[in-house]
């Protein structure tokens, strides 16, 4: 692994709001792993947003466009704030989010639920009710209603204004995102949960019979279960222990997975992967972020919490770096940070002192030392 060509190409793209601060913070983390576990990672960090629109009038300038397709894979930070009114409407849509899922096919966005018992008196959910979360929420990224076509806004003849969306899926979307629900359960507790909205909607109607029918073709060993997602975001907050991998649609995961944070203790501590198909060579695309936003009512105070980030960071070490044991090192970090009484704004007790991102990229980083002085370097 030590030649250049075997090594893992990382792109760190900061991007808008408290982007760049938290990603920092998740940088740091990762050349520590680069420099004292021996990770394989080449890393080469690239501007996104206003000040690159500034100098060039792309939010996502060549430079950066090249760093991302030629990486395997990219630790991205947030986009949008105050500063998108800058920029014309088309030039954020030629770089959007939303439109790298689609170049790069990252139609299968992780999202883990985890309750760590440090944080309990910082979350809005009572203790007994977190006790034992620890769950992941599988998000299809590339298709229905964000994606749908038509869309737009129309003047109709009697002069009022509709806007319409298309939700829509075919059997090869619903199925493909499925496959990595079940085959990630068949690693953890062998549970999934599908969640649609089949008593009312057929895109759901579909989801439902195809998730069914490839689980009695593929993954009978897997326990399959179902929910309404009005019933799952209920059930989320009334007993989120139930929980092993749920599964399901664009615009349902992107609510419920915020719905969830709830479990974690705050927004700022969920990291996610976004991943694409696999290539010939075994490998496959992916994107790594924290779940926030951009949050630009912080940004610039160094007050944001990086460990979304910096836990994506363990998600790329396992799923990307195939380095699950430097994954656990950076997850019990973290966990050793907590318990050390460790916070940032966000998740601090009433009275409890209130770090900064960097003095909480600090903390990891010493918790870091101290639990790689107990492992043995992987060879």
């Amino acid at each position: 692994m030590n030649n250049r060509s075997n090594m893992i190409k990382v792109a760190v793209v900061g991007g808008e709001g408290i982007g760049p601060e938290v990603t920092a913070q998740s940088h740091r983390v990762l050349n520590w792993f680069v420099t004292r576990r021996n990770v394989p990672v080449e890393l080469r960090e690239a501007q996104f947003g206003l000040i690159p629109y500034r100098a060039t009038g792309k939010v996502l300038p060549p430079d950066t466009a090249e760093a991302m397709d030629q990486a395997d894979a990219i630790l991205w930070g947030a986009t949008g704030g105050p500063e998108t009114t800058e920029v014309p409407a088309e030039a954020r849509k030629a770089g959007s989010l939303l439109s790298m899922r689609s170049k790069y096919d990252l139609y299968a966005n992780l999202r883990p639920i985890v309750a760590n018992p440090a944080l309990a008196e910082a979350a809005p959910l009572k203790a007994r009710v977190l006790k034992d979360v620890d769950f992941v929420i599988i998000r299809e990224l590339t298709s229905g209603i964000y994606f749908g076509e038509p869309r737009g806004i129309e003047t109709l003849a009697d002069g009022q204004r509709r806007g319409f969306n298309t939700e829509q899926y075919t059997t090869s979307q619903v199925r493909r995102v499925a496959r990595a629900a079940f085959e990630l359960a068949r690693t953890r507790k062998g549970r999934v949960c599908s969640v649609d909205k089949a008593n009312v909607l057929e895109t759901s109607v579909l989801w439902r019979e195809e998730v069914i029918a490839l689980h009695a073709e593929e993954f009978s060993d897997v326990e399959l279960s179902h929910l309404y997602v009005d019933n799952a975001a209920m059930q989320i907050v009334r007993e989120p222990s139930q929980f092993d991998v749920m599964v399901t649609g664009n615009i349902f995961g992107d609510i419920l997975s915020d719905c969830a944070a709830m479990a974690s203790g705050s927004l700022g501590m969920l990291p996610s992967a976004s991943l694409g198909p696999l290539d010939r060579f075994g490998r496959r695309k992916a994107l790594y972020e924290p779940v926030h936003g951009s949050a630009p009512d912080i940004a610039g105070k160094g007050i944001a919490n990086p460990l979304g980030s910096i836990l994506s960071v363990a998600m790329m070490l396992r799923l990307s770096l195939d380095r699950p044991q430097d994954a656990d090192l950076l997850e019990k970090a973290v966990d050793l940070a907590l318990a050390g009484g460790a916070r940032t704004a966000d998740i601090a007790e009433p009275g409890a002192a209130r770090l900064s991102t960097e003095q909480m990229g600090d903390a990891v980083l010493n918790a870091l030392d101290k639990v790689a002085g107990k492992e043995r370097v992987p060879a």
